[in-house]
């Protein structure tokens, strides 16, 4: 059977999501000599740096529900999430051999020590715990994050044997901005249309941007966006949905699919945000480490993994993603033991029944197997918005 210019394209994105030998990356430090490849944990670093000294920023996002942990389990309890035993899995069985150093953000306690325990049991590779600021005072707060970003600059260069320079974070800031850029039209079209562009496909298209340089998934992008509007496909009435709580451990794709399957279009989610944290383009003609700072600080998403004391309300971010999107409820879907995730939560709930949206709520594991209970919550949530809807 002769596949279409869409189904093509989600067949590469797909083959990609499935390799856990990261082939890509591979064959693109293979295309020329010297080249390396840096992983970083989900959420967010700021990967114009490393894009900035012609590596590839390769995204490490757990083994999901194709990876058999064994030895990772040797060196974690079980009371914690699953995504550190499995990033450990891949490495300890040589999958990840082909990164020449990790990132590790500052997402919670299990991934700070997961930085350590790399560290330890590969200490002939680049690790970095990437902090971020918990204060958003320029002086104060970004201050420590420009020095924080400079400590890596300072080692991406060293490793390539030059310093990076201003010009060059300037320029691969820029192809970021486009990235970001692609990814917002991305969302904005899957809102407008999500019928057209479901997200199960949506989510593929995002996943092969951890493994592929950023001028070519931003053409991927652009490539799904003009085929996948060529031929309309069918409208349902489905309920319009935001999925929160999945910033870090992501959920495996038959979840996602069976939200969807259940009558749910998923307007909007918290998915791979490194992909869209900075909210707005940032500047490039000054000094980029400033610059990069005040977008973190001023013009970032809001998660439960970003501590800030000083801005809003808990839940305005959440609320605002509702009202942008249209959508007509939240789905709370965060991974077991997301210690960020699961304690944010009762007050996210409060700020939506305050404000009168509907919400429902479930954890997962990155190798859940078992959807029918998902699907069945996520139906019958999706019944009683259109009941809602239809009464008022």
């Amino acid at each position: 059977m002769t596949l279409t210019p869409v189904q093509r394209i989600v067949e590469r994105c797909q083959n990609l999501f499935d390799d856990l030998d990261f082939t890509a990356v591979k064959e693109w430090k293979a295309a020329a000599p010297g080249r390396k490849a840096i992983g970083y944990m989900p959420v967010y670093v700021p990967r114009e740096l490393i894009h900035a000294a012609g590596y590839l920023p390769v995204g490490i996002l757990g083994g999901g529900d194709n990876l058999e942990v064994i030895q990772g389990d040797a060196y974690y309890q079980s009371y914690i999430c699953r995504i550190p035993r499995s990033t450990l899995e891949l490495g300890l069985t040589g999958r990840l051999d082909c990164l020449d150093g990790m990132l590790f953000p500052s997402i919670c306690d299990v991934i700070r020590n997961l930085s350590g325990m790399w560290q330890i049991l590969f200490p002939d590779k680049y690790v970095k715990y990437f902090d971020v600021p918990q204060n958003y005072v320029d002086e104060v707060g970004g201050n420590f994050y420009v020095h924080e970003m400079q400590d890596l600059r300072e080692a991406l260069g060293k490793m390539r044997g030059s310093p990076i320079t201003d010009a060059e974070l300037n320029a691969s800031i820029r192809v970021y901005n486009e990235n970001r850029a692609a990814v917002r039209d991305l969302y904005a079209y899957r809102s407008a249309t999500p019928w057209n562009a479901p997200t199960s496909e949506v989510y593929l298209v995002l996943r092969a941007g951890m493994v592929l340089p950023p001028e070519e998934h931003t053409a991927l992008i652009r490539e799904y966006l003009a085929e996948t509007d060529k031929v309309p496909r069918q409208r349902r009435d489905n309920a319009r949905v935001v999925m929160t709580g999945s910033f870090c451990e992501q959920p495996p794709l038959a979840l996602i699919k069976s939200v969807e399957m259940a009558g749910c279009y998923v307007v909007d989610d918290d998915f791979m945000l490194v992909t869209r944290w900075l909210l707005g383009e940032v500047p490039t003609g000054g000094n980029p480490l400033e610059e990069l700072s005040k977008a973190f600080l001023h013009q970032s998403a809001s998660t439960a993994a970003k501590y800030d004391a000083t801005r809003a309300e808990k839940g305005v971010f959440l609320v605002k993603q509702v009202k942008t999107r249209a959508a007509e409820g939240v789905v709370f879907a965060a991974p077991s033991f997301c210690d960020p995730a699961l304690l944010e939560r009762p007050m996210l709930q409060d700020v939506l029944a305050k404000n009168g949206i509907p919400y429902t709520a479930f954890k997962y594991a990155e190798n859940t197997g078992q959807m029918a209970p998902i699907r069945e919550q996520a139906g019958t949530f999706a019944d009683s918005i259109k009941l809602w809807s239809d009464a008022a």
